[in-house]
């Protein structure tokens, strides 16, 4: 299985004739990870999961958010 679409560090790049290639964003600080790794990835030393945050429009605040308030 692929790790990297599962990281929190890679980029889609997207080319006008339709392409999609995985950019590593740590090889930008990190000269060791490959800028366009040759996939599939099957084992990185800088995997790190990709936690996505859930945009509910129910949702309450969180704690620590600013509170809405409405025009009037």
């Amino acid at each position: 299985m692929n790790l990297c679409p599962r990281c929190r560090h890679h980029n889609d790049i997207h080319n006008d004739r339709g392409s999609v290639f995985l950019m590593c964003m740590r090889s930008f600080a990190e000269p060791e990870y490959p800028k366009y790794p040759r996939l599939p990835v099957l084992a990185c030393q800088g995997y790190e999961e990709r936690h996505e945050e859930r945009r509910d429009a129910h949702c309450e605040p969180g704690p620590g958010s600013a509170p809405t308030t409405t025009p009037t």
